[in-house]
């Protein structure tokens, strides 16, 4: 088990065990968003968001919507709106903290994605978040990214886990519903599996903007 592991100390252990990158692999990291990216942003309907807080540590959440919903604002600043979640706010309290942001983009049935890292700030800014409402329902606040690398990612990892194919699709009812998962980790009084499933799926169907 771990006991029985070693493990790296310094870099110095690192770069030999791997060669090194080509020139287009260290050459493709761009300080700003250029015309590639843009239009990867605009066709990518999920962005996963990685935060850090100083004392929780690590944190990455999902951000999804209809194609576009991120929004790019020039070649140095995006906007993502903060649609309805649990009420965490975990990410928007580490990017509070501290505003280092990462995001990775990702679009179906492609198997290239797009890294961004940049600070973040949380806006509150009327004709920004008008202009991202849905239904009438306009986010609460947009998070505002000042991007200071960009880089497209090749699809290794995505042909590896051959994620947009049928090979490793799982049927829904192999997997426990999330209301039983969170019940049988938390064991809440007073609170039934199917009250927690019902309260989730009425979530869902009522609370998306």
């Amino acid at each position: 088990m771990i006991e029985d592991m070693t493990f790296l100390t310094a870099t110095s252990e690192l770069r030999p065990l791997y060669g090194s990158p080509s020139t287009l692999a260290r050459a493709k990291q761009l300080a700003f968003i250029d015309v590639h990216c843009r239009n990867f942003i605009a066709r990518s309907p999920l962005v996963m968001v990685g935060s850090l807080h100083p004392n929780r540590g690590m944190d990455v959440s999902p951000r999804g919507d209809a194609p576009g919903f991120v929004r790019v604002l020039d070649e140095h600043h995006l906007a993502i709106p903060d649609r309805p979640g649990n009420n965490r706010l975990d990410t928007l309290e580490n990017l509070l903290e501290n505003p280092v942001i990462g995001l990775f983009f990702l679009i179906p049935g492609i198997d290239e994605t797009l890294r961004v890292n940049g600070t973040a700030q949380l806006t509150r800014a009327p004709w920004l978040l008008d202009s991202m409402a849905v239904g009438g329902k306009t986010p609460k606040l947009a998070i505002v990214v000042t991007v200071t690398e960009a880089f497209l990612h090749c699809a290794k990892a995505l042909k590896r886990a051959r994620l947009w194919g049928g090979d490793y699709r799982l049927d829904r009812h192999e997997l426990p519903t999330l209301g039983r998962m969170i019940i049988e980790q938390t064991n809440p009084p007073g609170l039934t599996v199917e009250q927690a499933d019902a309260r989730i799926e009425a979530d869902y169907r009522t609370n998306l903007y």
